[in-house]
């Protein structure tokens, strides 16, 4: 291939640099994205999609288990892995193929190969040359692990759990956060014995306490076992399983352990320090405006500090080029980019906890109503607890919402909404819920802090 000279050249084809190249064509710019692997990232190929795969699996195999109860006579007999997989593939290659597709006929340039940023204007893919006006610098993130903490065999990450061949007997899951959780619910779903271990004091500690009691409850009653507060110690493994050793001496035993203790940037061997971008542990330090300390560089996804998720990447990717184009977009601060966990049962969430809002705005200035989905007639049917709970600014706007329950992922789009317009609960209570939906929970909880509940006190 011959050099390359465009208007912006996208180093990264995940979520956030995909984005940057399609909304940078559609504003009349000449675009090349650089791809070593297969555009779509993690999110497409071992992440938020194929995930969700899983999860809906486990939804099935749970509805299969409990059918006699709705008058459906049926028999769960067991989880057919490949099909399960065959499944999960075709998902993945059917957007892949799509996404494919989008970036031809918008005329982005796609470069293959590992590319190296030389200069503030030109990354070196091979012994082809690409240079841009502006460069976007994304190039994702990678599973971590521990120090001392090798993966392989019954030892993994998300990216080999989603290729396990076999329902395993035992799990132990190094990590309560959303992936930790996610894995922790289809395996339970499977009929696995779940074992979570968690450094912290709570499963999910990202979000409210609140929830996360709730959903600490919701997997205590499913038969997941978790240890919190306590801390990984060493894992050892042979043929027949895994031992796992916490602080203190107490020993797990199972027969794979996934380590889910989050993802790290992947800048190693990029040039970016070499050319001089400023970095932190991995990771690119940008301002609000994603924009480097090198002129005409910018940053967007899971290498700029903050949020790992692929709708922020998006968002990011957008941004940039919206901003090249002189649109000067809007920036949404991470606080305010909505997150869902998506396992049984789903957390859904957007802005301020009770705890950070009545510090940001003082004790006295902030209401909280917290509607218990016992109330709502959808949950009732779909036999779903739970709750919705609304922070507001007293006499000002809504400043956070916070769900737990089936499918509560399906109602942030309302929720990021209110909290991004900064909306005042008398401003959405006029505005009815459709009924029966869950979504009238919502409905019920603005009601509530604008003082006119209807099927609450």
């Amino acid at each position: 291939m011959s050099d390359i000279a465009v208007d912006l050249v996208v180093l990264g084809g995940g979520s956030g640099g995909y984005s940057a190249a399609l909304r940078a064509s559609q504003l009349g710019m000449s675009v090349a994205l650089i791809e070593k692997d297969k555009v779509g990232g993690t999110c497409l190929h071992v992440g938020c999609i194929p995930t969700k795969a899983l999860l809906h699996s486990a939804e099935i195999a749970d509805n299969t288990r409990d059918a006699a109860r709705f008058g459906v006579t049926t028999t769960l007999h067991g989880i057919d892995v490949a099909a399960v997989s065959a499944y999960r593939q075709g998902i993945i290659d059917s957007k892949y193929k799509g996404l494919q597709g989008l970036l031809k006929a918008r005329g982005i340039q796609m470069v293959d190969g590992h590319g190296t940023l030389t200069s503030p204007t030109t990354v070196q893919v091979g012994d082809t040359t690409v240079t841009g006006k502006n460069v976007v610098l994304a190039t994702g993130s990678y599973a971590k692990t521990l120090p001392g903490l090798d993966i392989g065999g019954r030892i993994m990450t998300s990216e080999q759990a989603l290729t396990l061949d076999y329902v395993p007997k035992k799990v132990i899951v190094l990590g309560g956060g959303v992936i930790g959780v996610e894995f922790s619910s289809v395996w339970r779903s499977w009929g696995s014995e779940v074992t979570i271990i968690e450094g912290l004091p709570r499963l999910v500690p990202a979000e409210d306490e609140s929830v996360s009691k709730q959903f600490e409850r919701a997997f205590r009653k499913r038969g997941i076992e978790f240890k919190t507060g306590v801390r990984f110690q060493s894992a050892t493994q042979n043929d027949s399983g895994v031992v796992v050793t916490l602080e203190g001496g107490e020993t797990v035993e199972g027969d794979v352990l996934l380590v889910a203790v989050g993802r790290g940037p992947s800048t190693n061997n990029c040039g970016f320090d070499t050319v001089g971008v400023e970095m932190d542990r991995g990771y690119v330090l940008t301002n609000e405006r994603l924009q480097t300390n090198i002129p005409g560089v910018y940053a967007v996804g899971d290498i700029v500090p903050g949020l790992q998720l692929a709708h922020r990447g998006y968002q990011h990717g957008i941004f940039v080029a919206e901003d090249l184009a002189g649109l000067n977009p809007i920036v949404v601060s991470d606080i305010n980019i909505p997150k869902v966990t998506y396992s049984e049962p789903e957390i859904a969430s957007v802005g301020l906890g009770e705890t950070v809002a009545k510090e940001q705005y003082g004790e006295a200035n902030i209401a909280v109503y917290d509607y218990n989905l016992a109330g709502n007639g959808k949950s009732h049917i779909l036999e779903t607890s739970g709750s919705i709970k609304v922070v507001r600014v007293i006499d000002g706007p809504v400043v956070g919402v916070h769900m737990i329950g089936a499918r509560v992922g399906e109602l942030i789009g309302e929720a990021q909404l209110i909290v991004n317009w900064e909306a005042h609960p008398e401003d959405i209570a006029p505005h009815l819920h459709a009924h029966p939906t869950q979504n009238e929970a919502l409905g019920e909880a603005f009601l509530a802090l604008a003082g006119k509940p209807l099927h609450a006190m």
